[in-house]
């Protein structure tokens, strides 16, 4: 860790404590229109999630605003959205580990969290980044402005721990570091782990298991390391693995907080059903979309 590494801890604890205090805020950014007609409601309530990523764009330049109208005086720095690069927000200051805050967007309509998250564990060995889930909807769920229902946090250190404690399992599955590149240019840069799910036949996945177990105790567990990396290349290079397409969905990485915020987010309620029943069926009948129709008229 650096000499400084208390001071990335306070900076990033103001930050994502600043961040959270956003949940239950209406973002004034843009609105969708009241569909004028139930069968204009059911085409919304099947595109609606396709605003995720434009509203994700609009949330970190917000976030960006709102954590500089804080005093960052005492670090001599102020916080900066980086497009493209990762993470997309980052405080820059006259140290060489810049504190970030990765945000990601989920619409829980669409229940599934469809972000991914693949950087590699090297990366956090500072414990400089952070990362923010918040959980958006439009006001009357399908018109009106985004309305923030939930805010996570947590240390991408964490996330990643958990990602790849779920997927790897050799032989069947492993994951593999993305090779140095700290000497190319940024845009050449890597740092996405992969996945790769094995392919053989039963015969070839009885060889390999025996191959691993010669690692020892310990050898399924995972590491960067490049020893232990020099192992899970040889397994690829000897057998047929894939790319699994599916690798780092955050929805699927079982982060046990994560969880728990994923569950109290779908079990609120909004206009008497739970955002589940809201996004499971209640959209689907027309008794509902009614219901959102007349939801507005009566507020007016």
């Amino acid at each position: 860790m650096t000499t400084y590494s208390s001071e990335i801890e306070r900076i990033l604890n103001q930050a994502t404590s600043l961040i959270q205090n956003l949940d239950g805020q209406v973002l004034d950014v843009l609105a969708v229109s009241k569909p004028p007609d139930l069968e204009y409601a059911r085409h919304l309530a099947q595109v609606i999630s396709k605003l995720s990523p434009l509203i994700g764009n609009m949330l970190e330049y917000a976030i960006v605003s709102e954590l500089n109208k804080q005093d960052w005086s005492a670090y001599r720095g102020t916080w900066a959205r980086r497009d493209p690069g990762f993470p997309d927000t980052v405080f820059n200051w006259n140290q060489p580990i810049k504190p970030g805050v990765e945000v990601k967007t989920w619409f829980p309509l669409a229940t599934e969290m469809t972000a991914r998250f693949r950087d590699s564990q090297i990366h956090f060995v500072e414990e400089q980044t952070r990362v923010a889930i918040v959980a958006w909807l439009p006001e009357y769920l399908l018109y009106g402005k985004p309305k923030l229902v939930g805010v996570f946090t947590c240390t991408a250190s964490s996330l990643a721990k958990a990602r790849d404690a779920h997927y790897h399992n050799p032989p069947d599955y492993i994951i593999l570091e993305p090779e140095d590149t700290r000497n190319r240019t940024a845009n050449l840069q890597q740092t996405n782990v992969i996945g790769y799910k094995f392919q053989g036949t039963p015969k070839q996945l009885r060889q390999a298991q025996r191959q691993v177990a010669r690692w020892g105790g310990r050898g399924t567990e995972y590491s960067y390391s490049p020893d232990y990396q020099k192992q899970l290349k040889q397994l690829l290079s000897q057998y047929p693995y894939r790319i699994d397409t599916n690798f780092s969905k955050i929805d699927r990485i079982r982060h046990s907080e994560l969880e728990t915020f994923k569950a109290k987010t779908l079990r609120m309620e909004f206009f008497g059903f739970t955002i589940e029943a809201w996004a499971k069926q209640r959209l689907r009948t027309n008794e509902g979309l009614n219901q959102l129709l007349q939801i507005k008229r009566r507020l007016r």
